[in-house]
């Protein structure tokens, strides 16, 4: 069994330098949060697999090899030959605007169900010592459909019991559904959820307290809350932790929030402290941020001091 198990939608990615009105030249790669994690996870050093449907399509095909090459284990892989697989496009309007179109409603990944992602956590003729050490979810997923929710809710419920660390990156997406519809699904995941990472303008989907953090704290070990450059803040019930965001100029800030769970989670799984974990949390979020693409700049274990060279330097 692999140290996480990351469940959720993979998809294609198009990325154009440019409105996609205008035509033009795209990149093709893959996205989704919960891949992206699982890569992270994987260039840190940690076995971690992902648990998904893709299409029996090329670009179904493309996400496994994607998956196998960063040393993802794509054993729970389903390709469904009734669904498709879903692709995301992004184009710059401007300079310093990223545009997101989605291509997913009714995709494979969207088929997801509770039987599969249980069976992953219990895997037949496996002992219980072999399970996972955490199940990682976003809010994303139950976002999908009815199935998708039934599956996340399912998947987090076994962990639990198992006695598996749930982490849950809310991760809203107004476009998928809206808040109210989120909060009653995500706030149903809560009393499973050993670790949340949630931005500070999405704790009002999870409570309604007029302390969030000690409401959640109430159920959860750990809340994490991102707020860009202001850094990232983990409260526990000892107290809170803050980590200033890295000064780093910004190319794309897509995927920096799955950069910083990987990082985060990664240091989890090597039993630091909390200030360790958030350093290395922004580390990899400041990765990803300096170029372009979800996941490709995402650092390895020996990467992670390079951001602490003065910028321009030249290792030789």
């Amino acid at each position: 069994m692999p140290d996480v198990l990351t469940i959720g939608e993979a998809m294609v990615s198009l990325r154009s330098p440019r409105a996609l009105r205008l035509g033009g030249d795209v990149h093709l790669s893959v996205a989704g949060s919960e891949s992206n994690v699982a890569i992270g996870l994987a260039r840190l050093g940690h076995d971690v697999a992902w648990l998904g449907a893709v299409g029996n399509d090329e670009p179904g095909h493309l996400i496994q090899r994607t998956l196998r090459a960063e040393n993802v284990d794509t054993r729970y892989l389903r390709f469904s030959d009734d669904s498709f697989t879903g692709f995301i496009a992004f184009d710059q309007p401007a300079h310093d605007i990223t545009r997101v179109s989605y291509h997913r409603r009714g995709s494979a990944g969207s088929t997801l169900t509770p039987a599969e992602c249980v069976a992953a956590l219990t895997d037949p003729g496996t002992p219980s010592s072999s399970t996972p050490r955490i199940l990682h979810v976003t809010g994303i997923t139950p976002a999908l459909s009815a199935t998708a929710r039934e599956a996340t809710l399912a998947a987090v419920q076994a962990a639990s019991a198992a006695g598996i660390q749930v982490s849950l990156d809310v991760n809203y997406r107004a476009r998928l559904w809206p808040r109210p519809e989120a909060a009653t699904a995500l706030r149903a995941l809560l009393p499973h959820v050993t670790t949340i990472f949630a931005s500070d303008d999405e704790l009002d989907i999870l409570t309604d307290a007029p302390n969030p953090t000690a409401d959640l704290l109430t159920s959860a070990t750990e809340v994490v809350i991102t707020a860009g450059s202001k850094g990232a803040w983990t409260h526990t019930t000892s107290g809170t932790t803050h980590h200033p965001a890295l000064p780093v100029t910004v190319v794309d800030s897509i995927g920096a929030g799955d950069a910083f769970v990987s990082g985060y989670l990664s240091a989890t799984l090597d039993n630091l402290p909390t200030p360790a974990r958030l350093t290395r949390a922004t580390t990899s979020g400041a990765f990803c941020v300096g170029a372009h693409g979800d996941w490709e700049s995402l650092p390895t274990r020996q990467d992670l001091t390079l951001l602490t060279h003065t910028t321009g330097t030249a290792l030789r």
